[in-house]
């Protein structure tokens, strides 16, 4: 959500506190907490800071005509006007419309329950800001979501998470597809990842002590322990699927990956990149165009090579060459 709407948020949250009768002349820390915990769930600073909670009383008073004063033997925050209330100051449409839009993208992820608890807030707030006149049809759909049926595995989305945030280890059953086996994991839980409308977790096994991704719709049987984790100084999150397209990454080094596309496939790949690291580096006459990466040679990269067909064509290395030509040669050996 832009940062205007959860300013929005902040100027309700900041009235219920001074209209709290139980606890009177909230203190500027006082305010900064209780936003932070209704709207990240964390009163640890992370989000919100004092100059934050300063720049909304301000605009508070200028935009919304708020009777905010400070009262210094209190020492906290309290309404001149005791009837003064945001609850009466109702949203515009550009508010509306950008609520609508935030509750219309959460819908897609409606059979988790780690999303649906911020679907149940939207509407909380629609019903509590937005007058009679302003409340929307629910038949309205101007945008689609790609979706997908429900995958197993989303419903550990929480309690993964929740382990995260803890540091606990968690075990569970492991299915390999090759294999077809389950085998019993432990896993310290770093991330969780979505790739293409799947989720994953990335852990430290302590199997094999190191970190691996794991396909939430493959884990079976979780069970949080009680044992704490340190995670490892070796992992950042930002920096641990630099060099990847997906959710694969092993112990090599990435490599520089050229590929040539016709003039139509380079205007895709300009508008959206396929990865932070590409570069144009040529363009001929003819339309073709040649883009450079820096990549690690994974299933992802290949499938999606092979999902542009003959509008691209492996420029280097010759080893990623030569994968790709002997799975074309398999492909059309089946038609």
């Amino acid at each position: 959500m832009p940062a205007i709407k959860n300013a929005l948020l902040r100027y309700r949250i900041i009235d219920r506190s001074i209209r709290n009768e139980y606890n009177p002349y909230p203190t500027k820390e006082q305010l900064r907490q209780a936003c932070e915990e209704e709207i990240y769930g964390t009163s640890e600073g992370l989000h919100i800071c004092h100059s934050t909670i300063e720049k909304d009383i301000f605009a508070m008073r200028m935009e919304h005509d708020a009777p905010i004063a400070y009262s210094k033997r209190e020492k906290g925050y309290y309404y001149t006007n005791d009837e003064f209330t945001m609850d009466d100051v109702p949203l515009t449409e550009k508010d509306i419309s950008a609520i609508k839009a935030a509750s219309t993208i959460l819908h897609q992820f409606k059979s988790t329950s780690l999303f649906s608890q911020y679907q149940f807030a939207i509407d909380k707030i629609l019903d509590r800001a937005v007058t009679s006149q302003q409340k929307f049809s629910n038949t309205e759909n101007n945008i689609q979501f790609e979706t997908l049926p429900t995958i197993s595995g989303n419903e550990y989305l929480e309690s993964v998470l929740e382990a995260i945030k803890k540091r606990n280890v968690l075990q569970f059953e492991y299915y390999n597809y090759i294999k077809d086996v389950k085998t019993i994991r432990r896993v310290h839980p770093y991330l969780l990842k979505e790739y293409r409308n799947r989720w994953y977790l990335i852990g430290k096994s302590e199997l094999k002590n190191k970190v691996i991704t794991f396909g939430l719709d493959r884990i079976s049987n979780l069970q949080t322990l009680e044992n704490l984790f340190t995670v490892d100084p070796s992992f950042n999150p930002d920096y641990f699927f630099q060099h990847s397209i997906g959710i694969t990454v092993f112990d090599e080094k990435p490599q520089e990956i050229i590929i040539k596309t016709n003039n139509i496939l380079s205007k895709y790949l300009t508008s959206q990149p396929l990865h932070h690291s590409q570069q144009l580096s040529e363009v001929h006459n003819n339309g073709d165009h040649f883009f450079s990466y820096f990549l690690l040679v994974t299933y992802e990269l290949k499938m999606t090579i092979l999902g542009y067909g003959s509008d691209c064509e492996v420029i280097a290395p010759l080893s990623l060459r030569e994968q790709i030509a002997e799975e074309i040669k398999k492909v059309a050996s089946k038609y």
